[in-house]
């Protein structure tokens, strides 16, 4: 492995740091675009009987904030609670921009290695053809030497493809994930307005 990367010359070095730093976002985003991390199930229903209740609503709304992304939907929700429909609602969208800019990190950033990966690799493809081709003799060529050269040449258009592949793949599944999940808190926070104003039991 070591050899093809000293063989396919300076331009793989972009490429090798591109494919750690997708590497690291796709494992971040998989930890932290958990559902259970996000929208926890059972915590809207546990969050208005809790507030009903009201034996501590600061400390219930402080650790509501803190649980989750949800969690921090609701609690402006109930922050609220005292206001009209329209003040409410207008906390509850407040936050749920937050959330979702929050829930959307370094999604662009996968994006672009998706993105430029081909790119780079076709420009270490170039830059290798162009090397190959100036370091031929006027008089005459090695055509095996020169195959070999373009074989090299091409590992950075290879390695750039098998970068972007993965990466486009987890980035089009994160932006689905976050879309989806942002739906779902819009129903969650739309069915607490309808709890804390009397519209459901």
């Amino acid at each position: 492995m070591f050899a093809i990367v000293q063989a396919a010359g300076w331009p793989i070095w972009p490429l090798l740091l591109a494919s750690v730093i997708s590497v690291a976002l796709i494992i971040e985003r998989l930890l932290a675009l958990r559902r259970a991390k996000v929208v926890p199930g059972g915590l809207l229903q546990r969050a208005v009987g809790e507030f009903k209740r009201g034996a501590n609503n600061d400390k219930l709304l402080e650790e509501l904030e803190r649980h989750s992304p949800l969690g921090r939907v609701l609690s402006a929700g109930l922050r609220n609670v005292n206001t009209s429909r329209e003040i409410m609602k207008e906390s509850i969208e407040e936050a749920g921009g937050a959330v979702a800019h929050e829930l959307n990190r370094y999604l662009t950033t996968l994006g672009t290695i998706a993105s430029i990966s081909p790119l780079m690799g076709l420009f270490g493809t170039v830059v290798g053809m162009i090397e190959i081709f100036g370091s031929q003799s006027p008089t005459g060529t090695n055509p095996q030497q020169l195959a070999s050269g373009i074989a090299i040449a091409l590992y950075n258009t290879g390695f750039g493809i098998f970068i972007a592949i993965p990466s486009l793949i987890f980035w089009r599944h994160f932006r689905a994930q976050v879309d989806g999940f942002v739906v779902e808190m819009e129903q969650q926070a739309v069915r607490l307005v309808e709890y804390m104003h009397g519209d459901r039991k």
